[in-house]
């Protein structure tokens, strides 16, 4: 389930989550590290900051508790 994001003072399309990502998302708002993530992912720790680097990115968001409050925001 993919979600796109809003972005109410841009015209650009909104980013949307790739699942791998989303599920990585769904892990950290939950508040497991990424020791934790990775290995219920069946990942790195490393693969799981590259995609909370590309997240972020996408989101322009630069610390965890806004990823968390964009999880719980979109529901995940």
């Amino acid at each position: 389930m993919n979600h796109t994001l809003a972005t109410p003072d841009t015209a650009a399309p909104a980013p949307t989550l790739a699942p791998r990502e989303e599920e990585t998302l769904r892990h950290i708002a939950a508040g497991r590290t990424y020791f934790q993530t990775a290995r219920h992912m069946g990942l790195s720790t490393h693969t799981v900051d590259a995609y909370l680097r590309r997240i972020r990115a996408k989101l322009n968001i630069s610390t965890t508790a806004e990823l968390t409050r964009m999880a719980v925001s979109l529901g995940l």
